[in-house]
């Protein structure tokens, strides 16, 4: 079992940055992959940021690549997604995510078992 809660959310303007926290209590952190996804209103949720347990590698969705960093502390048991050069279209509930998924399935949400309650983002000015 693990619990997740992610922190950090907030009213932002356009271009501006914010660092997500989702902190990590329960079973063992670094035997995990977690992920991020985000929920718009009227939408489904979405793919936005993975870092993989196994090869400590990030992978990210096209509409945030170059923009939004994954990234995790073992020792704090805790994962951050940043956000840079945001844009209205970001806004969303952001939600952590743990799970063991295979490399092929890191972008769907029913590889992870564990989630957070969310924290919203919205961009605007």
């Amino acid at each position: 079992q693990v619990q997740l809660v992610e922190t950090g959310g907030g009213l932002v303007q356009p271009g501006d940055s914010l660092t997500l926290s989702c902190a990590a209590t329960g079973d063992s952190f670094r035997s995990y992959t977690f992920g991020w996804f985000r929920q718009a209103p009227g939408k489904d949720r979405e793919f936005v940021a993975a870092h993989h347990k196994s090869n400590a590698r990030a992978y990210y969705a096209d509409s945030v690549k170059g923009r939004f960093a994954i990234s995790r502390d073992n020792a704090k048991s805790t994962v951050f997604l940043q956000l840079s050069s945001l844009k209205p279209e970001d806004t969303a509930v952001y939600f952590c995510a743990a799970g063991r998924p295979i490399l092929t399935s890191l972008r769907d949400e029913t590889s992870y078992y564990y989630w957070g309650q969310g924290t919203q983002v919205t961009v605007a000015s």
